[in-house]
């Protein structure tokens, strides 16, 4: 099975794709997506939404796995600006007939570290153990992204 998470941005879309045969997690692809910060906001939707499909198109996952949305009234205008990402991310998944999840952030973090509130740079640790890559070598946008496609496997037993 073939899982895509995603850590949607306007400014940096983390993605990882993860391959989980035998209960056995293994790194296919992951990188980030960055528009221009010039751009007008539907021109970098667009950016995100041409690069996630040309990732769909490519590794075919049966899932993609987002961060459920999670909104404070301070940022209330952060959070419409992603939700237009968001927007764009679950029309490809229905365009290319890929499932979408959606997890908390706390719930996925259980599933990598066992403490839902751990640390950015804990769950970038673990993930980089559960892959055997450097930890260096993960930008904290795609460690994000990985950690979602991780922790979703993690939490079905890779049984989708």
């Amino acid at each position: 099975m073939k899982i895509l998470g995603v850590d949607p941005g306007l400014r940096i879309t983390g993605y990882g794709v993860i391959s989980v045969v035998n209960k056995r997690i293994q790194l296919i692809e992951t990188g980030i997506i960055t528009p221009k910060s010039n751009e007008i906001i539907q021109d970098r939707i667009a950016v995100v939404f041409k690069g996630l499909e040309e990732i769909v198109n490519q590794h075919r996952p049966e899932v993609m796995v987002l961060e459920k949305l999670f909104t404070h009234y301070r940022h209330a205008t952060t959070a419409c600006l992603l939700g237009h990402v968001r927007g764009v991310i679950c029309l490809l998944c229905s365009l290319k007939g890929v499932r979408l999840k959606e997890h908390s952030v706390r719930r996925i973090r259980v599933a990598i570290t066992g403490h839902g509130a751990a640390s950015k740079a804990q769950t970038q640790g673990m993930v980089a153990h559960v892959l055997g890559i450097a930890r260096e070598k993960l930008t904290p946008d795609a460690s994000d992204a990985l950690a979602l496609a991780i922790g979703y496997a993690q939490l079905t037993g890779s049984q989708v």
